[in-house]
């Protein structure tokens, strides 16, 4: 573009004169009405087309005749119209550049041409593609140099915002605010309303919330309450909990929401495995409790450690699920309602210990909860006691519950099964062998239905009959199933004291207390 003996000296001049144009400490992209304006480059608007609002992405100099497949839109384009020496070539470079989608066109004058073709002007109006004139004087690189001095400014002032913004959010996070503190942040660096899901429930909300599933895939935008929109993010924690932070809309500073998302993954992460470590550890503690391990003051004292206030009423829920949903239990978050709730796993059962509060409210809100993160659950609780033999006796209330098989299961009058339950001196686990384990052995040999028909009798209060309607039976059937029950049982059903035992056994084996892994003989068979 320079004559050859100017070319060195001109740069040099008009690079000086780049620097006079800024410092220009951009710290927002740079348009083509600045590149237009500065001083020292002498540019010209040719023809009727506006200069563009939207921020230069590049400069490109091109002579060829097609540049289009190496532009990749928002430059301006610089060329001297070497190739371009007759109209048909002229409208064909613009309609070239208009398709990659660049700016505008920058033409250089006094090498190729001492002017701008009309017919580019021509043609780069009626696409609506503005037309500048480069006089001799100014080296493209001028051009060029101003746009990649903005444009480095404006990425150095990006990445200290986003440096500043990740510090914030990391201060507030380890600052001791938790996710709540985070979350705020984050509302406010965006200028946006946000809300984090998990389970199906809201963990956090810094405004109106579009609950969880209110929109369709995640990262998608959703209908919000209000005529809003959410955005949807998926957080990765590991379990399968449906994580999700939402967005209002517009969504905008992605690069802060993927650190805001990495944050937050950790630290769910983090509370999944101390849960699952806490619960580990108070779980075994309860066990000791409730099988009478530890009792008096000595388990006052550790329950206290474990959060667990005996000298005020506390009240026991239990939660049981699917067997194939048992591993979700350690490390499953509660509603805001339990915050203050101890937590353990026992039995494959989530165990909740709550102090003296309503108990059946707090149960539907549970209940509400677990049917939110899918779970098949069902809830059983206990009443309210102090001292640890109280919390022994709320966590059979509640265990006893459960076996009515209802989604949420309330306590029933005490019960002598209940006290029975409770016993840890009582070899209930024993005795339930001692009486049932010949019946299932036999069952198992010969399918003789023998522990089904005794469930049966007991439960229809000894009526012959009614044991025969319900099974389908003659009544001498039944009553000959009696009969072998009494033989290899060695305790009649028709008898009261035996029927108590016999009841009694069935009950143990229901809940589940255990099992001798060698079944005795049957009492007949071991007496004289």
């Amino acid at each position: 573009m320079f004559q050859r003996g100017e070319t060195t000296r001109g740069l040099r001049r008009n690079c000086a004169s780049v620097q006079k144009i800024g410092p220009y400490s951009y710290s927002m992209p740079i348009y083509l009405s600045d590149l237009l304006t500065a001083p020292g480059l002498d540019l010209r608007l040719h023809g009727s087309a506006p200069a563009a609002s939207v921020p230069l992405q590049w400069v490109a100099v091109t002579e060829l005749e097609d540049p289009f497949p190496f532009l990749g839109g928002g430059e301006v384009v610089l060329t001297t119209g070497l190739r371009q020496r007759t109209g048909a070539a002229q409208r064909s470079f613009v309609d070239s550049v208009h398709r990659a989608g660049a700016v505008a066109i920058g033409f250089g004058t006094g090498l190729s041409h001492a002017k701008v073709p009309a017919a580019l002007i021509e043609c780069a109006d009626s696409l609506g593609l503005p037309v500048f004139e480069v006089p001799y004087k100014t080296p493209f690189v001028a051009l060029g140099k101003m746009v990649a001095d903005a444009l480095s400014a404006d990425h150095v002032t990006q990445l200290q915002d986003l440096l500043a913004a990740h510090q914030t959010l990391a201060g507030a996070l380890l600052g001791g605010n938790g996710l709540p503190g985070l979350l705020r942040e984050l509302s406010v660096l965006l200028g946006n309303s946000v809300s984090l899901h998990q389970y199906g429930a809201k963990v956090f909300a810094t405004g109106p919330d579009a609950g969880p599933d209110a929109g369709p895939d995640a990262g998608a935008a959703a209908a919000g309450p209000a005529g809003s929109s959410r955005h949807r993010i998926p957080i990765a924690t590991g379990l399968r909990d449906r994580c999700t932070l939402a967005i209002a809309e517009p969504y905008r500073r992605p690069d802060i929401v993927a650190y805001a998302q990495s944050l937050i993954s950790v630290e769910l992460s983090n509370q999944a495995r101390r849960r699952s470590s806490d619960r580990a550890v108070t779980g075994q503690l309860l066990a000791d409790v409730v099988a009478g391990r530890l009792t008096g003051s000595d388990a006052s004292m550790r329950l206290l450690g474990a959060g667990i206030s005996t000298a005020q009423r506390q009240l026991i829920f239990l939660v049981e699920v699917a067997s194939g949903q048992v591993r979700s239990l350690p490390t499953l978050p509660l509603p805001a309602e339990f915050d203050a709730a101890a937590t353990a796993v026992v039995d494959g059962r989530l165990v909740i210990v709550v102090a003296d509060a309503d108990g059946a409210a707090l149960a539907r809100i549970l209940e509400e909860y677990l049917y939110g993160t899918g779970l098949t659950a069902r809830i059983g609780f206990g009443s309210s006691y102090t001292e640890p033999a109280g919390l022994r006796w709320s966590y059979y209330e509640a265990k006893e519950s459960l076996q009515r098989g209802h989604s949420v299961n309330e306590p029933e009058r005490l019960s002598i099964t209940s006290l029975l339950m409770s016993g840890a001196d009582v070899p209930l686990a024993d005795l339930a062998a001692e009486a049932l384990d010949p019946l299932t052995g036999f069952d198992a040999v010969h399918d003789a239905k023998l522990l089904d028909t005794l469930e049966q009798y007991l439960a229809l209060n000894g009526s012959v009959a009614a044991v025969a309607d319900a099974l389908g039976l003659h009544r001498n059937t039944v009553r000959y199933r009696l009969g072998q029950i009494t033989e290899l049982t060695g305790y009649d059903p028709a008898v009261t004291a035996d029927r108590v035992h016999l009841f009694l056994a069935l009950h143990v084996r229901r809940i589940g207390l255990g099992r001798t892994s060698n079944p005795p003989l049957p009492r007949a068979a071991r007496e004289p």
